[in-house]
């Protein structure tokens, strides 16, 4: 297919992206995904380790697997499905947290929740932070999980956004790995890669997609790229769009890393179980043991952890990983984990961070960021979703609510 010949460009060939293209596709719409990597993904990205098992580096779980699109898209290419239930709804092991303990943390955490939820809705919009107990016992290791979940620390989280969001509590894994599942579904989309894109000039006729490889010409574009790249520069538009520019500072990326570790003797442990590294404080990593029943640990790090270990490099992570299980366990443990791979998201320049948070005051920047501009350009990506952010499958939801709008103007 010629590039005169274009009638829809979609920049960005993540899972907002390969949805967005695929519907296209099937509407007959001549279209291509212009990526700056040389793989599909994006945020979604399944590597193998060393003996053969998938790591998702990016996002890992089906949430809301009951109504999760990239299910069916699973099942179709033939992948297994596991539905054992995540470690975060179990108990946690008992060393350094006795079960008294988690009993009385879970409690905190959920009239905390609660405590979001009464007051999310009402004006103003406040940091999730201010609703904390004064004091609480538990408040650091609430903190601590709320980087897990939104990779950011909760004094910076509109307590709107973070009340927004919309979980069925089922999820599910793919074995054969999340992003691997996603990259494929873009198998047959026509794609250029290792491609920045540096403007969108939509000044003309059609738009002039302008690139690191010359020019590309459409009469539309989807724009999928994360909101921190849309963020760092308003002459990204020509015209320039400062609501769009204003809207993507507002939904900055959090930040969330994952570390894969090998286990010796990984017997000891319940498949599937898990530890906080630390119950007394914000900076500490949860260690998910055995996942799929695998030698391995999966560690993560959140926030502003995340981010002070980025800053001193890749060893930094195993580093504190085996602080802190050396700390729980003895010396002796440091010989039985070995680092398999990390990805450190906030460095990477395409992404520099994993997920959308709203800061406060500012949740209505979402809808602000998908709205269409002229017909013609058209916004998707996990931050454009008011209630599925921070997914795989809300880019896939709002990817395919882009391109039908574009088909639609199309008339």
């Amino acid at each position: 297919m010629s590039t005169s010949e274009l009638e829809t460009v979609v920049i960005g060939g993540g899972a907002a992206g390969i949805a967005a293209a695929r519907r296209l596709r099937q509407a007959g719409v001549k279209c291509l995904i212009v990526e700056a990597r040389s793989r599909l993904g994006g945020r979604a990205w399944s590597v193998t380790g060393p003996t053969g098992f998938a790591l998702d580096l990016g996002c890992g779980w089906l949430h809301s697997a009951d109504r999760n699109p990239w299910v069916e898209v699973a099942e179709e290419q033939g992948r297994t499905i596991d539905k054992t239930p995540p470690p975060w709804r179990r108990r946690s092991l008992p060393l350094g947290f006795p079960e008294g303990g988690q009993r009385e943390f879970l409690a905190a955490q959920q009239e905390f929740f609660a405590r979001v939820s009464e007051r999310a809705q009402k004006e103003p919009d406040i940091p999730v932070a201010a609703l904390l107990a004064p004091g609480g016992r538990w408040n650091n290791l609430i903190i601590a999980v709320g980087t897990y979940i939104s990779g950011a620390e909760i004094d910076r989280i509109s307590a709107r956004d973070f009340d927004n969001f919309d979980d069925t509590d089922v999820n599910w894994r793919v074995v054969e790995g999340y992003g691997a599942t996603i990259a494929a579904a873009g198998a047959n989309i026509p794609v250029m890669f290792d491609c920045p894109v540096q403007r969108v000039d939509h000044t003309g006729k059609r738009v002039k997609i302008e690139t690191t490889k010359g020019t590309v010409s459409a009469d539309q574009v989807i724009v999928t790229l994360p909101s921190t790249v849309l963020a760092e520069t308003d002459q990204f538009f020509a015209p320039q769009l400062p609501e769009k520019t204003e809207a993507a500072k507002n939904l900055p990326l959090g930040l969330a890393d994952k570390l894969f570790l090998s286990l010796d003797r990984p017997e000891e442990f319940e498949k599937d179980s898990r530890l906080f590294g630390a119950t007394d404080r914000i900076a500490t990593a949860t260690y998910h043991f055995r996942p799929f029943g695998r030698p391995q640990i999966e560690v993560y790090f959140g926030g502003r952890l995340a981010n002070d270990l980025e800053a001193d490099g890749e060893q930094a992570f195993f580093a504190f990983a085996l602080s802190e299980l050396t700390g729980l366990f003895g010396n002796s443990f440091a010989g039985r984990v070995r680092p398999i791979r990390i990805h450190p998201w906030g460095s990477d320049p395409y992404a520099r961070g994993s997920y959308s948070y709203a800061v406060p005051g500012m949740a209505a920047c979402r809808e602000k960021l998908a709205t269409p501009v002229d017909d013609r350009v058209f916004f998707a990506g996990e931050a454009c979703s008011r209630a599925d952010f921070s997914t795989a499958h809300g880019a896939f939801i709002t990817g395919v609510t882009a391109a039908n709008q574009a088909i639609a103007a199309r008339g």
